[in-house]
């Protein structure tokens, strides 16, 4: 742990597990231990006491009603942006487009900005540790615009190699993509350095935040970058929420994604005219109830200090990792210097996902699979890891089980 974060008080997590009611059940008669927060962060009861009561109290339509009920709906979805702006460290309200997700928002960007941009010749930028939400919709533009892909490389440890990458950035590429922290290898990405290197070469960078939203501190105007990506229901939140934060410039120069109502100023048969953004990129009726629950996590994840959970989970992963690396035969992926924690490891001699299935009969929750990140799986040369990841409510005694439920299983796998 840096001095920074040796300042830092952490949390205590049994004094916040009792906000996490799943925390308290039990799995095959065993007590759970979720390790899995990187796939759906669990919800704490301020999200789900929040959206209970909206639905008992506020349910409306947003922005098309003056009665009580829709004033007070468009109230609180409005609210929620105004938190998610603070949150991310954005300069106004309107750079925020509210989404599904970060698939939705990395999507919105691909098909608005980066397709009408693009002309054969042209190049996208990404790395290799990228998840398929950041791969797929540039593939897809590029299909559609006779641009290319490149690819970023990165080290056997799971650090991009920061000197290709900026060597990379040549006239031909019209945008770098790139994940702030990775999914499988918890690797963070110096992005500051990335984004002002784009900046450098002219060339506007999106950052996928998915896995940093959660776990660091956020401030997009510190970090330069022109796009960054979060979505709802790893950081505290429910699923089918995510924000997209872009320039104001970008977002004003571009065209809709989905038309219909509300993104709209005035429709004729002969044209339309549409809204200011962000509402140009929010036809139809939104997920208002999610974006409440999401406003509440805001405010919980804030209430605890998003230091303080980084200082909380690094303590976590080193305690994690340490106890990991004895345990015989175990491969852990992704040693970067800096991590978040997520722990990607196989044993040897076992499939991930038998190795996952055995150890949910202990009560073990962890994924296994290719974590949709199939071309960092082949870099590797394995077709699928087993990941555990944890997050402040996690405790230094559900690792000790974990690991001693690892023992057993290896010993039946064996």
């Amino acid at each position: 742990m840096n001095a920074k974060m040796n300042s830092i008080q952490p949390l205590d997590p049994q004094a916040v597990r009792p906000d996490f009611p799943v925390l308290a059940r039990q799995v095959h008669g065993k007590p759970l231990i979720y390790l899995d927060s990187a796939n759906t962060g669990q919800k704490p009861l301020a999200v789900i006491h929040a959206m209970d009561r909206f639905l008992r109290e506020s349910n409306a339509n947003v922005a098309r009603a003056v009665h009580q009920l829709g004033e007070e709906a468009t109230s609180a979805y409005e609210g929620a942006r105004d938190k998610l702006a603070e949150f991310m460290g954005a300069n106004h309200r309107d750079e925020l487009v509210f989404t599904s997700g970060t698939t939705h928002a990395i999507n919105l960007v691909a098909y608005s900005f980066a397709m009408p941009r693009l002309e054969p010749g042209d190049t996208i930028l990404v790395t290799q540790m990228e998840h398929h939400a950041n791969i797929v919709p540039w593939q897809l533009a590029c299909e559609r615009t006779g641009a290319t892909l490149k690819v970023a490389p990165i080290t056997e440890s799971g650090e991009l190699i920061v000197d290709k990458f900026i060597d990379l950035l040549t006239p031909d590429v019209k945008l770098a993509a790139f994940t702030h922290v990775s999914n499988v290898l918890g690797t963070i990405n110096p992005v500051r350095a990335l984004a002002r290197a784009c900046r450098k070469h002219g060339i506007p960078s999106l950052i996928d935040g998915s896995q940093a939203a959660p776990h660091l501190p956020l401030d997009v105007k510190a970090i330069g970058c022109d796009f960054y990506v979060i979505t709802g229901h790893k950081m505290a939140g429910p699923t089918g929420t995510g924000v997209l934060w872009a320039r104001k410039e970008h977002l004003q120069s571009m065209p809709p994604f989905f038309g219909g109502g509300d993104m709209i100023r005035k429709v004729s048969f002969s044209g339309t005219t549409y809204a200011d953004p962000p509402h140009k990129f929010e036809a139809g009726t939104p997920n208002i109830c999610g974006f409440v629950g999401l406003g509440a996590a805001v405010d919980y994840l804030s209430s605890l200090g998003m230091a303080r959970i980084e200082a909380t989970e690094h303590a976590l992963l080193e305690y994690a990792t340490a106890a990991l690396q004895q345990v015989p035969g175990l491969r852990i992926f992704g040693q970067a210097a800096h991590k978040a924690a997520v722990i990607s490891f196989l044993i040897d001699g076992t499939q991930s996902h038998d190795l996952a299935t055995m150890l949910d009969l202990q009560g073990v929750a962890v994924r296994s699979g290719h974590h949709c990140a199939h071309p960092l799986m082949d870099f590797y040369g394995v077709p699928a890891t087993a990941r555990a990841s944890l997050a402040f409510y996690n405790t230094r005694e559900e690792i000790d089980r974990f690991v001693e439920a690892i023992e057993k299983v290896r010993g039946m796998l064996a």
